[in-house]
């Protein structure tokens, strides 16, 4: 079993900044290419970003390029995304996942995801 506990969400105006952390556990994590992906209500989970094991590759969501980035710390069990000049659009839960498949490529599907966290909340004002 795996464990992903997400932090850093908030409420902040537009043109704002947050940084979001996913603390991993249970497995070894450097083993998991890891994403993030975010719902809002009444919408689809949707892909927004993901980052190879060795945090070489990464995927962006075309609409956040520029403004997000995807990072981890495989020493410190961490996966972070830096979230900067927010819009009302990027309102949402956003969740981490792991896919531990072995794949080294990051998946944009859900589906390819094994673990997943909780989610943190991401409000931005206008």
């Amino acid at each position: 079993q795996v464990q992903l506990v997400e932090s850093g969400g908030g409420l902040v105006q537009a043109g704002g900044s947050l940084t979001l952390s996913c603390a991993a556990s249970g497995r070894t994590f450097s083993r998991a290419a890891m994403g993030w992906f975010r719902q809002a209500p009444g919408k689809e989970r949707e892909f927004v970003a993901a980052i190879s094991r060795n945090g070489v590759t990464k995927s962006l969501l075309d609409s956040v390029k520029g403004r997000f980035t995807i990072s981890r710390d495989n020493a410190k069990n961490t996966l972070y995304l830096q979230v900067n000049s927010l819009k009302p659009e990027d309102t949402a839960v956003y969740y981490c996942a792991a896919d531990f498949g072995g794949t080294y490529l990051p998946s944009r599907k859900p589906t390819e995801y094994d673990y997943w966290g909780q989610g943190t909340q991401v409000t931005v004002s206008s």
